[in-house]
């Protein structure tokens, strides 16, 4: 079980809860159907995905959850298109323009109607709880979605401060330094890069196969980094954001050799849990380090 794209937050408050008193708490908010009316619903489902699995899947004091978001698949297109049928009708049947509210209104009778005949999509989303490094990590590369586990997560343990993690150096600052010069010690510089013009809404360069000539003119003329990969130690290679987003994160040939010495001849069950323990060691020897070159955690995080 490898995560994929964290987004992390800031734990400002020791979690003290462990997987035998967090698990009944998200039992109260369990995966269920999505109602034949409700265009999403989201809850807890085991991260094993085996029968009688736990909710919480626990190793060295880490905490793995997962969160299922069942989803109606109501294309616009098909809104629209209902919509545009019914339009016709009443102006051909009473000779008069439906206006603009009356539109909206039909609008909301439309998806009122096709919403229960609509197919349900799931997808799930990972949640990493470290109490050690202080860090919610949520694996989705979505903003949004990320914010609903977090949401999800503190509605289900009654009280959670998380904060989308802030660092004391800006994070495009730093890593324009990596490319004017050379990275830190135990970091490559991968094969890509995105830059852009520090203007909201400036133009967006992104490089592939990292010609450092090509990088170097475009900082001179003001670009900042919106994303650098790198490997780290040769052991995970990741594509770090200027918002701290963690993308494309990839562990590589050593850890996953160690990960499968480990799992030669286990079950789902041992494979799940012997990955899952590597990557969080992993973690925890990469992310403290990375923030520290980022001056670690913002001022504003701490209070």
């Amino acid at each position: 079980m490898w995560l994929r794209n964290l987004r992390l937050y800031h734990l400002p408050d020791a979690f003290a809860l462990g997987p035998e008193a967090l698990a009944p708490l998200l039992a109260g908010d369990a995966s269920r159907p999505c109602g034949p009316f409700e265009p999403a619903a989201m809850g807890w489902v085991p991260p094993l995905a085996v029968a009688g699995a736990p909710l919480v899947h626990a190793a060295d004091g880490a905490l793995l959850v997962c969160a299922e978001r069942q989803e109606r698949l109501l294309p616009g297109a098909v809104v629209r298109q209902a919509v545009a049928e019914q339009v016709g009708e009443i102006e051909r049947a009473e000779g008069r323009p439906v206006h603009r509210k009356e539109r909206r209104d039909l609008q909301d009778r439309v998806v009122q109607e096709l919403l229960p005949k609509a197919f349900v999509r799931a997808t799930r989303v990972f949640a990493l709880v470290d109490p050690r490094l202080a860090l919610l990590l949520v694996d989705s590369a979505s903003p949004k979605r990320a914010e609903e586990v977090v949401a999800l997560l503190r509605g289900s343990v009654g009280s959670l401060r998380a904060r989308p993690l802030t660092t004391a150096r800006p994070p495009a600052s730093v890593m324009r330094r990596w490319l004017a010069s050379r990275p830190p010690k135990d970091l490559v510089l991968g094969d890509q890069c995105v830059l852009a013009e520090p203007a909201q809404g400036g133009g967006v360069v992104r490089v592939r196969g990292l010609d450092l000539d090509v990088v170097h003119t475009h900082l001179e003329a003001g670009l900042l980094p919106q994303q650098v990969a790198v490997e780290w130690n040769e052991r995970l290679g990741v594509v770090v954001g200027d918002d701290l987003a963690l993308r494309r994160l990839r562990f590589l040939d050593l850890v996953r050799d160690e990960a499968a010495a480990i799992e030669d001849g286990g079950d789902a069950a041992v494979r799940f849990d012997a990955d899952f323990a590597i990557m969080v060691g992993e973690l925890r020897g990469f992310l403290p380090k990375l923030l520290a070159l980022f001056g670690g955690v913002g001022a504003e995080e701490e209070a």
